[in-house]
């Protein structure tokens, strides 16, 4: 009995004790948490205690850091020099912390005397290893000390002859602004590490940024142009001088290195076809075409080949449409190549698209509607053709349709394609291509009534052209006694989509006479302008769209006008400086344009920055859905 009691005599004793230490435990922690959370908040005086009561705690080495930057903070110095002093003797921590953390108060305190041997002691007491200098340094970083940093770093290459700080090194100098060693530096890493590479381009093209008078990009150059000359085998240096000329947009010179690596090494397929697509996004399609075409070059094998082949052929359907005099002879002449290609190609899912161009090149370009529409006919046809696709289809046909002069067929047909794709973008578009119709026709009333419809649309794109046309039609229909203004526009519009720009022009000119002070015109304006740009006219163009920004600033199409202005100074008048000067007068004067976006995309690209594009995953659905143009 005696022996059963001294069990249960000692089992409560160890359960007693046993809950002591799991509420001491759980006290623990949650004074940690409490801790972390006041340390977060910046409330100081409340984080400190709680942390010292976990500091005898042989684990607790971090929240040691936690404390003495509560003391710092709280500015008791006193305490804290106190607190450094003790875990010197314990030595949980690595010496040269403390001393840079002891000399870092003593700054805050204006005694830099004082602070330099403590930083000298901090030297001294390095390990000799790789982390410890890595350790270091970044203390030294964290407060913003970069010379003492950069001292830490070369003494490690001397002491550690076989690790690489290179980088880390070419960071410091970054932050010194020393650019010119930090790109020694990283070229020499570099050499040794060819995959840190995109580490150092995103680097260099910060630090190009800083370059307000151009200077270090000369100076990158030659740099970088030595190490190809003397370092012809290491090809990282090659890779880093194509990556440069592309960031200044020298798209010939960057294909011309780029191919005569590609003989060297015979893997460069990706990089050209990168290339190309940068290219041609930027409008440089004649370099993007002779990307392509050595890509075509190395025959049927190449995988690049039929991607290749088809973003060739959208490029110069795309150049044939922005030329300001198109011949029918050229005109015929890349029919005829979509002819070949289709022939190569075959009419398939892949090709769809690639139809829908050659369509629309035989109707509106070289007045073959029936021709044109016979080919799509065959698309439709297309086994395994995705609905929205077969909409779009049906969407240019119907398009070919309002251009021979049938609207009823293309009203038919449109509403076809919106029975087929009701919750989707080629139904949207279909919807608002019906409503165009009826604008174009003098059915102001039915249209407007569809277009605040459509102005619900997911896509951004087709609710803002169904707003900009709704508002046209609202803003100028019950102004007069008379729908005849709007009547003549409208029929001006429809003169346009037809490619009769020359009557579009006459019309949009008697509207200008009859109604000098009606509120069409900045319309009249902006479409002058569009037709002018289409027949290279830039000047008057620009003309044109300046008059709007500065006597109707207050008008709905003000964005619009300034926007187009800014492209037609980038990409037409080639002012790079005047382009980026209106893009930022977007981001101030139209905050809420849906043109910021881009304008703050293009604004950043004429000043220098480093903007990426964003992934293209189908390239085939990207370039034949008008990809390549901004």
């Amino acid at each position: 009995m005696k022996k059963v009691l001294l069990i249960i005599f000692f089992l409560v004793i160890y359960l007693v004790g046993h809950s002591q230490v799991q509420q001491q435990r759980q006290q623990r922690q949650l004074n940690i948490q409490l801790a972390v959370k006041y340390y977060n908040e910046k409330n100081y005086e409340k984080a400190a205690p709680l942390f010292k009561e976990v500091l005898s705690d042989a684990t607790s080495i971090q929240y040691f850091r936690f404390y003495l930057n509560c003391l710092i903070q709280l500015q008791q110095f006193d305490e804290a020099e106190k607190e450094i002093k003790k875990e010197l003797r314990q030595k949980r921590l690595p010496e040269s912390e403390l001393y840079i953390q002891w000399g870092h108060m003593l700054k805050d305190q204006d005694k830099e005397e004082e602070a330099i041997p403590k930083y000298a002691e901090a030297f001294k007491s390095i390990g000799k290893n790789k982390s410890a200098y890595l350790n270091t340094a970044s203390l030294f970083i964290q407060y913003s000390e970069y010379e003492y940093a950069k001292d830490v770093y070369q003494i490690a290459k001397k002491e550690l002859p076989e690790e690489q700080f290179g980088y880390e090194l070419g960071n410091v100098y970054y932050y010194l602004r020393d650019f010119e060693n930090m790109m020694k530096e990283y070229l020499d890493f570099i050499e040794t590490d060819e995959k840190r590479l995109a580490q150092i381009q995103s680097r260099i093209s910060s630090s190009l940024n800083l370059d307000i008078d151009n200077e270090m990009r000369g100076e990158f150059r030659d740099m970088v142009l030595k190490r190809v000359q003397a370092n012809p085998n290491q090809l990282v240096f090659t890779r880093l001088y194509i990556w440069f000329l592309l960031q200044e947009k020298n798209f010939a010179g960057a294909l011309r290195q780029t191919i005569a690596l590609d003989r060297r090494t015979g893997n460069e397929d990706p990089q050209i076809a990168n290339l190309a697509q940068m290219a041609a996004n930027n409008r440089d399609y004649d370099n993007a075409k002779r990307a392509f075409q050595y890509l075509l070059d190395k025959g049927e094998g190449n995988p690049y080949y039929m991607q290749s082949f088809m973003q060739k052929l959208e490029i110069s359907f795309r150049m044939f449409q922005e030329e300001s005099i198109k011949s029918h002879e050229s005109g015929l002449n890349l029919a005829e190549d979509f002819k070949k290609g289709l022939d190569y190609l075959g009419y398939t899912p892949v090709t769809f698209r690639m139809i829908k161009e050659y369509a629309h090149l035989l109707a509106f370009y070289l007045k073959l509607p029936d021709k044109a529409i016979e080919e799509l006919q065959k698309a439709i046809r297309i086994r395994g053709l995705q609905t929205d696709r077969v909409g779009d289809l049906k969407n240019e046909m119907a398009d070919i349709y309002v251009y021979s002069g049938d609207p009823w067929e293309a009203t038919l047909i449109y509403s076809q394609v919106i029975d087929a794709n009701k919750d989707n973008e080629t139904g949207n578009q279909a919807k608002l291509k019906k409503a165009r119709l009826s604008y174009f026709l003098g059915d102001f009333e039915w249209a407007q009534a569809q277009l605040d419809i459509i102005k619900a649309s997911t896509s951004k794109l087709t609710s803002n052209d169904a707003f900009e046309l709704s508002l046209l039609i609202g803003n100028n229909l019950n102004l007069d006694t008379t729908a005849a203004p709007l009547s003549m526009f409208a029929r001006a519009d429809f003169q346009f989509f037809r490619n009769q720009d020359t009557l579009a022009l006459a019309v949009l000119d008697s509207l200008e006479t009859e109604y000098p002070y009606h509120s069409l015109m900045d319309d009249i304006l902006f479409r002058k302008a569009r037709i002018q740009m289409k027949h290279a006219n830039y000047n008057e163009a620009s003309a044109n769209l300046e008059k709007i920004i500065t006597e109707f600033s207050y008008e709905s199409l003000a964005d619009d006008a300034l926007f187009l202005l800014a492209e037609i100074n980038q990409f037409n008048l080639k002012d790079l400086t005047k382009a980026q000067q209106l893009y930022k007068q977007m981001l101030v004067s139209h905050p809420g344009s849906i043109y910021v976006v881009e304008s703050r995309k293009r604004f950043r690209i004429l000043r220098g920055d480093e903007v990426e594009d964003e992934p293209v995953e189908d390239m085939e659905e990207y370039f034949f859905n008008g990809g390549i143009l901004p």
